[in-house]
């Protein structure tokens, strides 16, 4: 029993997790206020325990190898569970603290999260933030991350939802563009105009426009364009936004360009239908208090909006 408990030593764990994060041994062992060489053997006795090596040395920086890169993901989680758990029974569980590693599209991100974010931290300050801006389908388990937003809910059984919003979408083009062009009012006349595509990351296929028939049928349009945009969303808002065609997006993203008279909403009357935001977790990590808190914000702020 003694032997097992001292196969895992937490303080070299510690050490070890400090180093990845600062990219030198010199720098971990200041910030903690011990000698470099002492991390420096510490770190050894982890790698011949393991049998792997966890940095790539230089006279001038170490960096992680593929294989430290993930004993270090696997360790932060461990150490901030252990923290988490420290807190609970010491009753300091009211002040969330930690890195809070988030992974949100593009458009969510920026008109969105990033927006009351800095609320957030000041309300917060014990929590630091870590931000991945992507449309690529993240896999959080594997990658670490404490919770990411995206649109529906995951079919990942690894993971919980919880519903931030249905986020209505309309059809927008600026006046430049409608009196050059003229105003569509079927969707065959869609045909005729220079109508921005998104393609998305996972499929490398067209997002469809996602409409609502003058009978309600629920329709997915997919339009045949040549103006369309790979990778990131928010490039179709701002190349329409610049008069360059008709698109399709969130009334949360148009609606002060609306309000200002740089932008039109048109197409009406197919209009009506929305997509689901949702924050996700994995199931079976620790919920921890800044992941609660988070949500909870979230879910406040867009109730306000």
């Amino acid at each position: 029993m003694n032997r097992t408990f001292e196969s895992v030593q937490v303080g070299s764990i510690d050490l070890f997790c400090k180093a990845a994060e600062m990219g030198s041994f010199s720098a971990a062992a200041e910030s903690l206020g011990l000698a470099p060489a002492s991390v420096s053997r510490s770190i050894k006795r982890l790698e011949e325990r393991l049998g792997v090596r966890l940095f790539s040395r230089t006279t001038r920086s170490v960096r992680l190898t593929p294989e430290g890169d993930i004993y270090w993901r696997e360790c932060r989680q461990a150490l901030e569970q252990i923290a988490e758990a420290e807190r609970a029974i010491t009753g300091t569980q009211m002040e969330p603290s930690g890195t809070l590693r988030i992974s949100v599209g593009t458009l969510y991100a920026h008109y969105r999260l990033l927006p009351v974010l800095p609320e957030f931290t000041a309300t917060f300050p014990q929590i630091d933030i870590e931000l991945s801006l992507s449309n690529k389908v993240t896999d959080m388990v594997d990658e670490g991350y404490d919770l990411a937003i995206r649109i529906g809910t995951p079919p990942d059984s690894r993971l919980i939802a919880q519903k931030l919003e249905d986020a209505t979408v309309g059809v927008f083009a600026t006046p430049g563009y409608l009196a050059q062009h003229g105003t569509p009012q079927t969707l065959e006349s869609l045909t005729s105009h220079q109508c921005l595509q998104f393609i998305l990351p996972t499929t490398g296929r067209p997002m469809p426009w996602i409409l609502r028939t003058p009978d309600g049928d629920d329709l997915d349009h997919v339009l045949a364009s040549g103006r369309r945009v790979l990778d990131d969303a928010s490039g179709a808002v701002a190349w329409g936004m610049a008069g360059g065609g008709i698109f399709q997006t969130y009334h949360f993203i148009a609606a002060p360009a609306v309000a200002r008279g740089e932008l039109i909403e048109v197409l009406q009357a197919y209009g009506g239908r929305s997509r689901q935001f949702s924050i996700t977790f994995p199931q079976n990590r620790h919920l921890s208090a800044r992941v609660r808190v988070f949500v909870d914000f979230m879910l406040q702020r867009l109730r306000i909006a």
